[in-house]
């Protein structure tokens, strides 16, 4: 709370200023009044405005914001009396009008909700009541509703307030913290002394359980860290949320509801205090900036708005990823304070009392009564149950190195470490000197942890939690609250680091088969633990910047490993795989994993099969470590396709033109066999030659058999139609229920800009393209199959689809309709759809991307592009590519929390004499110019 004289003053001015503008319109209705009340709260809106902008502290503009809305309801209350003693006489009852909630604590937000209780006494005459309840509706809800705020309330006597309270335990917290703003003081006195009461008479067992049960499912709701990219400021974990149940079970616990107190009994250290204070003013000031930027109440610090809230906040670099950087590092720190210390204090506050007949309402009373328990001592520390705690508060000055003995002890016999222990460990921070960190018994200790194969992960964060792990690597500490200004990413670059070696843990441990094949490709590694240092320092790099970060990450990691001890050898494989860490991942993504040029490439990229089976686990655990989401069935099949293609390479089994040679001729066999359809042998034989083997690699004999029947109908319309350019493509569309999409095979005559009219007849049908194989016959039959998914997912919804599609396709292809009016159309029609502003959804202030370069290897141009997805994005960006004259030989669509990541192979079709390099550049330029973001709009 401000310093009472100046909140003295400052309601002193308010009632001033509410009479001065209100007290000429006693005479008016309450509808003429209502302008009143209007100009009187933007009035005093702005001026919070402008004292919260010129630097006021959150706690400051919270607390007269609370104070406005009482005065409002001290003047709406003094309306409603006259109003019921004008038409029935003097009130008959005492009443009191009561604060809940966060109004109850007089902390609002700009657009926290008003929460009221009416009080009434015990004994009061129906007929009376709803004649007071009546008026009050009138007077003082109609106009805080017509004002614009979002109003809850109650009506209550006092028992059916304390019975609500012992059915709900939100209600029981809610008048916790309640206020009398106006009416009665005796009854309000009454109530708080009758709910005291209770709260004291009940157990405080089951209410301690049960907010701590509270705690755990709201902080797994939303990640169970601090550290996500779009952190959630009231109910995020160190939130708002994490402060407000300290005081809830303090007040339950020990009958006192501020930290003050807990600081005088003993519970919380003033340093403690003094970083919670300085943390929840932080958060409220954070947070009062959304509301103040926002037309609706959010606490969402999303990407989108991070930008503008910093600079607002006074984080002033013209870099605008610096001002974020340095912003959310301030509001990531000033999280984890309060996430440690709440954690602290619950587990303080629930552990006091439950013994009381053994020792006192104390932290000292329960360190004696643990030291009664039987015990066991090991290197300086005591075992009591399944908690470690320390022998004397000397025991790291004694021996530095126990600072990661302990870490290691704790993992080997599964032990959790007491609270006073976690306080002693975090004190003794600066003993991890340059010297420990060489340290032989240190380093061992380390090695061990990292070798616990399936259990390295809770240890590890454990100690990055306590510090001890930024100081032990100092080179890992460029990491911490390290924001990463990249599409894929939900977490800071330390927690993403350690999410993957918690998916690691995962796949040492994981019952699911598909899981397992990473785990029994580790086991045929020399040393399977060394997956765990691969993925600590793969994105080591990132501290020096995230530009060429495998290159940095290689130059830091080397002398740690050398410091760590790690063989040469050991060594010569970590670093290649930190420095092409991404390496796999971008060959699928972005070449035909079914042509064998591209696994013989990989393969002498990579080299060595022990080295592939690293980089395979590690590339899937980065994935999930980043986002779940991002690792689908797609991917897998994409990811095995080419571990499995590039193994063969390495390990010298027969060639892989051999075994297409015989895939193709059982292929043959088999769809010979199949047919019914009356085709001629010779027109099957004829598609197996005009064909490229990579064709064959991964497509069935059920697929090929369809193509076959489909290009055999093509070949039959050839007959009726005028000209090549009037056939009409030859579709097929059937849900795939198992893949939860549906599949679309389109053959058709090869033509120039194909691609482009084809992913412009779907955006017309109001269908997504997920992903989209094309190849053509050496007789220039195209043959496209597209893998879409209605707009909300899952397979094609709207029975019209196919016939819009069809339709569409014949006005592009036969009569060259342009057909970018619809596709606009599209895009209004679905611009407020939840598929493009969904809560996955970033947009965000991240620069989109063109790339565009040789692939001398494969002999390719590749065309990258990263923007904010947008309906009609792809059929503008292919029909760029087709204007200049290029032909789109592969694909790869993909869209990923609203982000189009696409990949084109394409090839010139001007005169060999052309200058390909002028059309790639006025291509790159044309590119650019679609996927320009639109430009932010300044809040304020």
């Amino acid at each position: 709370m401000p310093n009472p004289a100046v909140a003295a003053d400052n309601l002193a001015r308010l009632r001033q200023q509410a009479e001065a503008m209100l007290r000429p319109s006693e005479i008016l209705t309450k509808a003429e009044r209502l302008p009143w009340l209007k100009k009187f709260l933007q009035q005093e809106h702005e001026r919070l405005f402008a004292a919260h902008r010129a630097g006021a502290s959150g706690r400051e503009i919270t607390f007269e914001r609370a104070q406005l809305i009482d005065v409002i309801l001290e003047m709406l209350e003094r309306f409603a009396n006259q109003a019921y003693e004008a038409a029935n006489g003097p009130l008959p009852i005492q009443t009191s009008l009561v604060a809940l909630g966060g109004y109850g604590r007089a902390e609002m937000c700009p657009h926290s909700d008003v929460d009221l209780m009416f009080l009434f006494p015990q004994a009061v005459k129906p007929k009376v009541l709803e004649s007071v309840q009546k008026v009050y509706t009138d007077e003082i809800l109609y106009p805080l509703w017509d004002l614009g705020l979002k109003v809850g309330h109650s009506t209550r006597t006092i028992k059916e307030a304390i019975d609500e309270a012992k059915k709900d335990i939100s209600t029981k917290n809610a008048l916790l913290e309640a206020r009398l703003i106006t009416g009665s003081a005796n009854l309000f006195q009454v109530f708080a002394q009758a709910y005291n009461n209770f709260c004291r008479g009940e157990s405080p067992h089951e209410y301690i359980k049960t907010r701590l049960l509270d705690q755990a499912t709201r902080r797994a709701k939303y990640g169970n860290t601090v550290f996500l990219q779009e952190p959630e400021i009231k109910n995020g974990v160190g939130g708002l949320r994490d402060y407000h149940n300290i005081l809830w079970m303090a007040r339950i616990r020990l009958n006192t509801g501020t930290l003050e107190e807990l600081v005088t009994r003993q519970y919380l250290q003033p340093a403690e205090r003094d970083s919670l204070e300085a943390a929840y003013d932080f958060e409220l000031r954070t947070r009062n900036e959304l509301h103040f930027s926002s037309p609706h109440p959010t606490d969402l610090l999303d990407l989108e708005k991070q930008p503008q809230v910093a600079l607002n906040l006074g984080y002033t670099s013209e870099n605008i990823f610096r001002r974020i950087e340095t912003f959310m590092r301030d509001y990531y720190q000033h999280a984890q304070d309060i996430y440690q210390l709440s954690v602290l204090l619950e587990r303080r506050l629930a552990i006091v009392g439950e013994e009381q007949s053994s020792w006192k309402h104390s932290l000292k009373g329960f360190l004696n009564f643990r030291r009664q328990s039987r015990q066991k001592h090991v290197d300086g520390f005591i075992v009591t149950g399944n908690t470690l705690a320390q022998e004397n508060a000397d025991i790291f000055k004694q021996d530095p190195a126990r600072l990661i003995r302990v870490f290691r002890l704790a993992q080997q016999m599964g032990l959790t470490f007491d609270f006073d222990l976690t306080l002693l460990i975090r004190s003794h921070l600066n003993l991890i000197t340059p010297q420990l960190q060489a340290d032989p018994h240190a380093v061992r200790s380390f090695l061990s942890i990292m070798q616990e194969v399936g259990q390295v992960h809770p240890t590890l964060a454990l100690m990055h939690e306590l510090g001890v792990l930024a100081r032990f690597l100092p080179e890992f500490n460029g990491l911490t609250c390290l924001v990463q200004h990249e599409y894929y990413h939900r977490y800071t670059a330390d927690i993403h680091t350690l999410n993957t070696i918690k998916e690691l843990d995962a796949v040492f441990s994981s019952p699911d088969d598909w899981i397992r094949q990473f785990e029994d490709e580790l086991r045929k590694t020399n040393e399977p633990w060394l997956i765990y240092l691969m993925l600590l320092l793969h994105d080591i790099g990132k501290g020096v910047g995230i530009e060429d970060h495998a290159t940095s990450g290689v130059r830091i990691s080397k002398p740690l490993l050398d410091r760590l001890g790690i063989q040469p050898k050991a060594q010569e494989t970590i670093l290649f795989i930190i420095k092409h860490h991404l390496e796999m991942a971008r060959f699928w993504q972005r070449y035909d994993v079914d042509d064998p040029a591209t696994a013989q490439t990989f393969a002498e990229i990579v080299g060595d099969p022990e080295v592939l089976r690293y980089l395979n686990v590690l590339t899937y655990c980065d994935a999930r470590g980043t986002a779940v989401s991002l690792w689908n069935s797609y991917k897998q099949i994409l990811h095995h396709r080419l571990f499995v293609a590039t193994l063969e390479v390495l390990e010298g089994r027969e060639s892989a033109r051999t075994r297409q040679q015989e895939r193709k001729q059982m292929l043959l066999k088999e769809i010979t066999d199949l047919n019914q359809s009356g085709i001629a042998n010779d027109e099957i034989e004829a598609h197996f030659n005009v064909l490229p083997d990579r064709y064959f690699v991964h497509t069935s004999a059920q697929e090929i058999y369809l193509h076959i029947r489909m290009v055999n109908r093509l070949l039959h319309s050839i007959a009726q139609a005028e000209s090549i350019g009037s056939l009409v493509p030859i579709l097929d569309w059937q849900d795939d229920r198992d893949q939860a999409l549906t599949v679309v095979n389109v053959v058709t005559w090869d033509r120039a800009g194909l691609f482009f009219r084809l992913a412009g007849a779907f955006t017309v049908a109001g269908v997504n393209i997920l992903s989209v194989k094309a190849i053509s016959r050496t007789d220039h039959i195209a043959i496209d199959t597209f893998l879409v998914c209605d707009p909300g997912g899952g397979p094609v919804q709207n029975p019209h689809a196919k016939e819009i599609f069809e339709q569409a396709i014949k006005d592009s292809l036969l009569h060259n309709k342009d057909l970018l009016p619809q596709i606009q159309e599209q895009a209004r029609k679905h611009r407020r759809l939840s598929y493009l502003r969904s809560q996955d959804h970033v947009n965000a202030p991240l620069p989109p991307s063109i790339d565009i370069y040789q692939e001398l290897a494969q002999r390719r141009t590749i065309i990258e592009v990263q923007a904010d997805d947008r309906i009609g994005l792809l059929y503008q960006l292919t029909k760029a590519i087709s204007d200049h004259n290029f032909d789109i030989t592969f694909a790869r669509i993909s869209t990923e929390r609203g982000v189009a990541i696409d990949t084109f192979h394409i090839q010139s079709l001007a005169p060999a004499d052309a200058d390909i390099t002028a059309q790639l550049f006025s291509l790159r330029d044309e590119l650019n110019k679609i996927v320009a973001p639109e430009p932010l709009q300044a809040a304020g």
